[in-house]
Formats: structure tokens, sequence, C-alpha cells
């Protein structure tokens, strides 16, 4: 497998570097962070997803912005995840998209293929500091030598555990994939599950699958290129270890899931809130959701599973969350003075914590560090994925369309309707097909 160079930002995590943040001067001792005295007074729209965590901690953000620069107005849009892509492409194939958004790493892809889809933030440097990034962290954002993101964050998907439920029936926190399986008798006994892994939603299962199999062989299942790194029987391997979780009572099976949550995204599943599903498989930068549903015990970020002879690679780590301007906004550098106050202002950096996971930025990163705010299961977990020489998640794997293919064979596995051999097969010449298409 060939791993990527990013292993030294995870580093970048337990070490505290010194940096030290220059404003510039401003039409007004209170409005430092305008630069050359000339912006416009502005209503601006801002929109993200998230849970109830991210949201709370981004409207303090955007008051405490409101109270400094009244001039430029900023108008929070946002919501839960859900249909919240098909929102955004709507706004922006309208014309009618907000002026900042927060955005995923693979639209990029989709959405600005020639570098044209938002706003080169190349050209806002007299309003944006980039200085707490590396080029490598900065080159998630590019297309076609346009900047048009910026990483937030960089997160994995990592293992959390509600520790009280494993502590009233006596069980360990699993450190290998054969303490995972073999915790489903015992939890059995209990009607209780170990884990489980939420289908819909960003396809955690195929992800955990997918993880195994890239620590098993060394393979890379989509290349950052977006070539095809599995086999037809890689994928069959992944398909046999998923339907292995739920043969041995890991996790629930996708009809199981369905009878008891319906549509509702695990972190809303009454079977999550009483502690029935006692861990989950979540991003480091959107775990807090469900941390603040449980009422009445917590959760814990376990490690990174290992095969049985203690090789814990293959995980993935990816810019968990960006920030983009809109091509079509009409303020393009009110836009970018409140994009670095996101990014760079310490007052900002302490209200947002690790909503978003940990910062990206070493400005904001310090100032989290410098009041004791770096820390949670989320800094923990990625405490733990530094340690696992993680690979970069290529920007193809989370396509809309690939993650259809994906839910769509592990529902035909659950249900019995194809062998992972047939479904594996139809995985694989689905995904290379369209690979092949939108590359």
């Amino acid at each position: 497998m060939k791993y990527s160079k990013f292993r030294k930002f995870t580093s970048l995590l337990s070490i505290s570097l010194s940096f030290i943040f220059i404003s510039s001067c401003g039409k007004t001792e209170e409005n430092k962070i305008l630069p050359d005295g000339s912006l416009d007074k502005c209503t601006l729209r801002f929109s993200w997803w998230g849970g109830d965590d991210r949201h709370d901690a981004t409207l303090k953000a955007i008051e405490l912005w409101n109270k400094k620069y009244p001039d430029i107005k900023i108008e929070a849009e946002y919501g839960g995840w859900d249909g919240w892509t098909e929102k955004l492409n709507t706004q922006i194939s309208g014309d009618t998209a907000p002026d900042i958004m927060q955005i995923n790493y693979d639209w990029l892809i989709n959405l600005s293929k020639d570098g044209l889809g938002f706003y080169d933030l190349n050209n806002l440097k007299d309003y944006i500091d980039l200085s707490g990034y590396d080029n490598e962290i900065l080159s998630f954002g590019m297309r076609e030598d346009k900047l048009n993101a910026i990483t937030i964050s960089m997160s994995g998907r990592g293992l959390f555990f509600n520790k009280d439920i494993y502590s009233e029936i006596d069980a360990e926190i699993p450190e290998s994939w054969k303490d995972l399986i073999y915790l489903g008798n015992k939890f059995k006994e209990y009607e209780k599950y170990p884990l489980d892994l939420d289908i819909q939603s960003g396809a955690s299962a195929w992800y955990l699958s997918v993880v195994y199999v890239q620590q098993m062989t060394g393979k890379q299942f989509i290349t950052m290129e977006g070539e095809l790194g599995f086999t037809s029987d890689d994928i069959k391997t992944a398909l046999d270890f998923y339907k292995s979780l739920e043969d041995n009572h890991v996790i629930r099976s996708v009809k199981t899931r369905a009878e008891q949550d319906g549509n509702s995204a695990l972190y809303q599943s009454p079977k999550f809130i009483d502690g029935t599903i006692a861990g989950v498989l979540e991003w480091g930068s959107a775990v807090g959701k469900y941390e603040n549903v449980l009422k009445n015990s917590s959760l814990v970020a376990g490690h990174y599973l290992k095969s049985s002879d203690g090789n814990s690679s293959g995980w993935m780590i990816k810019p968990s969350l960006m920030y983009a301007i809109s091509d079509d906004t009409k303020y393009p550098d009110e836009a970018g003075a409140f994009l670095d106050f996101l990014l760079n202002d310490e007052e900002c950096a302490e209200i947002l914590g690790t909503s978003r996971g940990i910062p990206a930025n070493r400005n904001a990163y310090n100032a989290l560090e410098s009041s004791g705010k770096l820390c949670g299961i989320s800094y923990d977990s990625s405490e733990y994925l530094g340690k696992t020489d993680p690979v970069t998640l290529s920007p193809y794997f989370e396509l809309s369309q690939l993650k259809e293919y994906y839910n769509t064979a592990i529902e035909k596995v659950s249900y019995g309707i194809l062998t992972t051999q047939e479904a594996s097969e139809e995985l694989f010449d689905n995904v290379k097909k369209y690979l092949e298409r939108i590359r």
C-alpha cells in the first residue's frame, strides 16, 4: 500500500507548534481583521451541516463575529446531514448558493472539475491568512491550480464505545479484529451489541470492511487517482468480513436495523441511546452528536483495530470538512474576512473547539492547546490514528453513486439476495465502470 506523507500531520496534533499571528491593520482598533478599511456593509450567508454540538458552537461564533463586525452580518443556514448534498447541489446549480459554505472533500470532483466551481481563494490572500497551513494540507483543496477550499480538520473514522455498558457486562474494549468478533457472543447474552454500523450514513459498513482488507492485503481500495485497487476477490473478502459481523452478533443485520430504527440515523436510534448498541464507527470530527444524546453513560475513543500479528495499518485519514466560498458571491473580500475569522481567530477557535475535529490550522490548534481545550474523545481518536500510519482516503471513495453501490451490495448480502461471490462481482463491475466514466 502506498501510504500518505500525512502521517506527520497526525503527529502535529500532539506537538505544540509555536506560531505568532500578526493581524493586519484595519480602519479601527476594534476592526483589525479588515485589512484595508474598504470592505462593504453587507449580509453574507454561511451554511453547514452537523449535530447540535456543532450547531451550538457555530452559532456562538457567528454571534461573536456579528458583535465585533456589525457592518458585515452573517446569516446562518444549517441542518442535519440527510439531504444536505442534494440541497447544496440545487442551490449551486440555481445560482442561490450561500456565500460561505462547509463542504466535503469529494464534492470538488463533481462541483469543480475545472477549478471554476468555487471562488479561487488564492485571490483573497490579503484577507485570508494561510500561513498556519502546510502546503500538503492546502493541496487537498486545489483544483487546476485554484484553491477552491480550505481544510478545516484532518480526520479518520474511529471506533467509539459506551464505556459504562462495557463495564456493566464486564467486557473489554476490543483492540483487534479477533477481539471484536469474540465480543458478539458475550453481548448476545445481554441482548446487546458491542458495535453497530450506520449503513446509509456515509457507508460506514463498507468503510470498515475496506479497512479490514486493506490491512490484510496492503492494497488501497481506490487510489488517489481514482483507480480501483481491489480485485473482485478482495471485494468478496470485504463482504465476507461484513457478513461475519452480522453472523457473530457483533452488529445488527440490515433488516433488524430497519425494523428497529426506520430511517433514523444511528445516533438518533433508541437502541443506541438506551445502551443496546454499545459502539459506533464515526469520524472524529462528528462524534459529538453521539456524545450529546447519551444522558446516563459516556463514550470513549477506542484504539484502531489491528490484525493478529499487531499490524494496525489500513485505516484512513482525510480532510474531514472544508470551507469554500461561492463563485457567485457578490462580496468575495468580505466573505474572505469571515473565513479568516473562522480559521484564525483565537476567540472563535475556543468557541468552536473540536466540533469540526482537531483544527488543521496551527493558529486554531495552538489557541485550543493554550486554553486547555485540546482534549476529549475526538482528540484521543486522532492521537490513536496517528500511530497507525494511515493511508489518505481517495476523494473518489465517497462519491454519492459509489456509496449507493456499496450500500446495495451490503444490503443484498445481508438479506441473502446474493451470495458474497455474486455481490462482489456486481460491485466490482459497477465501481470499475463508474470510476472509468467519471475520470
